[in-house]
């Protein structure tokens, strides 16, 4: 029952963290224009990127620091989760159960740690290399 309702509690703040922004946005860029409906409600390109706070900066640099902290928040999860992990086998107090269950999770942690980072050198790889090659 709890592990139900924890992926359903999961399931919905992702989708939270899906929809807000982009709603967030929508609204930013429909109060810069002149009106909130009717015929005056377009506005200009420029009015709505500088309600938005929208730079001119390059898609492939976007991208980039959009994947730096993607990485780095993940990592945060993974040391996180060898933390607790190393936490439940101090006070594990000899249970063979509760220490079984702490080093599957510094093992999961360590292995989400291991391909947060080989997946981060992987981006950054890439994305260098097309930088490289597009740019004069």
């Amino acid at each position: 029952m709890i592990k139900k309702f924890t992926k359903s509690l999961v399931g919905l703040a992702m989708c939270l963290l899906i929809v807000l922004p982009m709603l967030a946005f929508s609204l930013t860029a429909q109060a810069a224009t002149t009106g909130w409906g009717g015929a005056d409600s377009g506005g200009t390109e420029a009015d709505v990127t500088n309600a938005i706070g929208l730079g001119t900066a390059d898609p492939r640099a976007m991208a980039a620091k959009i994947i730096n902290v993607a990485m780095g928040f993940l990592g945060i999860i993974a040391v996180v989760i060898i933390l607790i992990g190393g936490f439940k086998w101090m006070t594990a107090g000899g249970g063979e159960d509760k220490v079984e269950e702490a080093t599957k999770m510094i093992k999961a942690g360590a292995i989400g740690l291991i391909i947060v980072l080989a997946s981060f050198a992987i981006a950054k790889m890439i994305i260098s290399t097309l930088l490289t090659a597009t740019t004069t």
